[in-house]
């Protein structure tokens, strides 16, 4: 709309200027031809040069002059005249030529005409352009939606195509030929790249699944012969730390081998079953699991429930969800500490007392991020947590720090 306003402009200059100069172009040549009349009437009839000292109804007139050169030669003025009708001052142009009479008297002749009013006719165009402009957005904005709607619309379903396509699912990438060359070119060619994601995908799947369950055997081997070499008699006590060690970094890979096969799975929606469920039952339950580790841990956890929170999940998810935010609340607790629950209709607080500071709001939820806390931890929980919560859109996850407490709310939204 601002090009179409520029360029209007510009060619209302232009055209105004055009204009002017072929209306003073054929002012120009009326007045020429009128010198011509009256020249030649003056040359017979020389009364006329008496007659016409001041312009009158005819509106010329002729007064003596100096012999010179150029007594014949056209010059053409604009003056602005009063007239009465009016009541103002008016433009005019003006032809000075002179002549000499039948005597051989130079004669100066000045022809006057009343030109277009300039400024009346400025704004008139000015107007007129206005309504034009107006015309051509109105027409362009009717186009849009009317015929550009119409030709886009293959466009937005190629969107709406690729927004519903998932590398998980089997289903392949499909379209219709939209009879736009451009348009089935672009849905060939994203066909074809996503023919090859696919198959990276699916690669790197089976590539991760495999590769975990082939390590959960000689790990659990590894760490078995490790349990058999502890128990000789005959070992030191720096070489029982050191085996001690060994195993303890072995668990620590299994743990790690089970969160990455596991965000691999969610990723893959291999968890697919819904259900209502009801996770104020899921912490009950975890409640009582998790009670030796509490009391171990001098951690007095308080639930209050003021309502029933029920939403459509996965009970595995679920459960997996809970537990790995109560296993965060009491790794990452004081000594003694406290957990404060409570679940309402659409929110459910998790809170934990910790000796470290705020964690990064930005970083907690992804991989292998662990903050200043502890070093022995994978950093997985959190983003196994972040994971879930992703296939479920209705479901929010916030973090705060607020008086020493770490505060996880999941809203329902």
């Amino acid at each position: 709309m601002i090009a179409i306003l520029l360029i209007m402009a510009i060619w209302a200059g232009l055209f105004y200027a055009v204009l002017m100069d072929e209306v003073y172009d054929n002012i120009d040549d009326g007045l020429k031809n009128q010198k011509i009349e009256i020249i030649r009437e003056a040359y017979n009839n020389s009364a006329i040069i008496d007659q016409n000292k001041v312009f009158g109804i005819n509106q010329f007139r002729i007064l003596p002059s100096q012999d010179h050169k150029d007594l014949d030669k056209n010059v053409f003025s604009r003056e602005f005249i009063y007239m009465p009708y009016d009541e103002e001052e008016e433009p005019y142009r003006i032809l000075k030529t002179g002549f000499y009479s039948q005597d051989g008297l130079p004669y100066l002749l000045e022809i006057r005409t009343s030109t277009v009013e300039e400024d009346d006719f400025l704004i008139n165009l000015a107007i007129s352009l206005s309504i034009l402009y107006l015309v051509i957005i109105i027409s362009i904005i009717i186009i849009n939606q009317v015929v550009l709607t119409r030709i886009w619309k293959p466009f937005k379903e190629i969107l709406r195509n690729l927004s519903a396509y998932r590398f998980a699912e089997s289903s392949p990438y499909t379209y219709k030929n939209t009879q736009v060359m451009e348009f089935d070119e672009l849905n060939l060619r994203i066909e074809e790249m996503l023919h090859k994601n696919q198959l990276v995908f699916l690669s790197q799947k089976k590539f991760i699944e495999n590769a975990s369950h082939e390590l959960q055997t000689p790990l659990a081997i590894t760490i078995g012969k490790l349990d058999l070499l502890l128990q000789d008699p005959t070992l030191q006590e720096s070489q029982i730390n050191k085996l001690a060690e060994a195993k303890q970094g072995l668990h620590r890979m299994v743990k790690l081998n089970k969160s990455l096969l596991m965000l691999s799975r969610i990723e893959n929606d291999q968890y697919k079953e819904i259900e209502k469920v009801n996770f104020n039952q899921l912490l009950q339950q975890l409640v009582v699991d998790f009670e030796d580790i509490l009391q171990f841990k001098n951690i007095q956890l308080s639930l209050k429930e003021d309502d029933t929170f029920v939403v459509d999940f996965n009970h595995d998810l679920a459960l997996i969800l809970i537990s790995n935010l109560l296993r965060n609340a009491i790794r990452y607790n004081k000594d003694p500490g406290e957990i404060d629950i409570h679940i309402s209709k659409n929110e459910i607080i998790i809170a934990n007392q910790s000796s470290s500071e705020a964690l990064n709001p930005d970083y907690i939820f992804e991989r292998f991020y662990k903050g200043n806390q502890d070093p022995q931890a994978n950093g997985l929980g959190l983003s196994i947590v972040q994971s879930i919560l992703l296939k479920y859109p209705n479901l929010s996850l916030d973090y705060s720090y607020v008086a020493g407490k770490h505060y996880f709310r999941i809203k329902n939204t």
